[in-house]
């Protein structure tokens, strides 16, 4: 049995990940802002804390003992994405401290795929960050480049470089963020590609990564796509009307990642875009 500690437990993969690790054998302690009895409810032990009480963190960690941090935190509810950089920062930077201090070996965590630098393909792991990126995107680059740094900061880490989330409690099912730009028009079908991963093979990688050796892993489906092929296909699935094209070359950093290294240790995704859109 591993002791877990995971920050974000409550979240889309957090609420998937809490179960699988459970039906494994694990003891899992999850930090929750707003819902313990939700995490309770599927099998772990619930602390209410907040990322950004740094004092209170360290001791909910220590008090914890875990043998591994799991972080899947993110502040998306509302489309913020400043405040989703701030919780790779900030957020992050007070876990890694908190981890440290407690001795514990080894970290999990989420990061995302499409921060790479431009380049003509699917990127690999070893394809570095922008960081030199434009001034609306960088925000989000420099985010995770704060997050990785600090993760590797473990003596054992994995980064788990998800693909674009969709599946139910992400932006992508009906009713949500982009369905709702899709019903108003608001998303057009451009070349710029994506690599697409569902909240449950996100969440299976998460398991299967603390098993893992240390690096950054890509986690998406084997079919990266272009705005073209992937958004009439999802405008279909949440019953919007058909998407404007519009034609022309992608932005130099959509290019989707490669999955190759998931794959090789194990991992695949079990549908893609093309399917999963319409999947619960």
């Amino acid at each position: 049995m591993t002791r877990i500690f995971l920050a974000g437990a409550s979240g889309a993969v957090g609420r998937r990940v809490v179960p699988a690790l459970v039906a494994q054998g694990h003891e899992v302690v999850g930090l929750t802002r707003h819902a313990p009895a939700r995490v309770e409810a599927l099998g772990a032990t619930a602390v209410a804390g907040d990322v950004y009480d740094a004092a209170g963190l360290a001791e909910a960690v220590r008090d914890a003992r875990p043998d591994v941090v799991l972080h899947q935190l993110t502040d998306l509810g509302a489309g913020d994405r400043v405040a989703n950089a701030k919780v790779r920062t900030v957020g992050t930077r007070n876990l890694v401290d908190a981890a440290l201090a407690a001795g514990v070996p080894r970290m999990v965590a989420q990061s995302i795929s499409w921060a790479y630098e431009p380049g003509p393909g699917p990127a690999t792991e070893d394809t570095p960050l922008d960081l030199g990126a434009a001034p609306d995107r960088r925000g989000t680059v420099d985010g995770v480049a704060s997050l990785e740094a600090a993760v590797a900061e473990l003596p054992e880490w994995v980064v788990l470089r998800y693909g674009t989330l969709y599946g139910p409690g992400t932006w992508y099912e009906p009713g949500a963020l982009m369905a709702q730009l899709a019903q108003a028009g608001n998303l057009p079908a451009t070349g710029d590609v994506s690599s697409f991963v569902h909240v449950d093979d996100a969440a299976a990688a998460a398991v299967a990564a603390l098993e893992w050796p240390s690096g950054a892993v890509n986690v998406g489906d084997d079919e990266p796509a272009a705005g073209h092929d992937w958004v009439p296909v999802f405008c279909v699935a949440v019953g919007a009307p058909e998407p404007r094209r519009v034609d022309g070359e992608r932005a130099g950093w959509a290019r989707g990642a490669d999955n190759g290294r998931a794959r090789k240790l194990g991992w695949e995704a079990s549908t893609s875009w093309r399917d999963g859109f319409t999947r619960a």
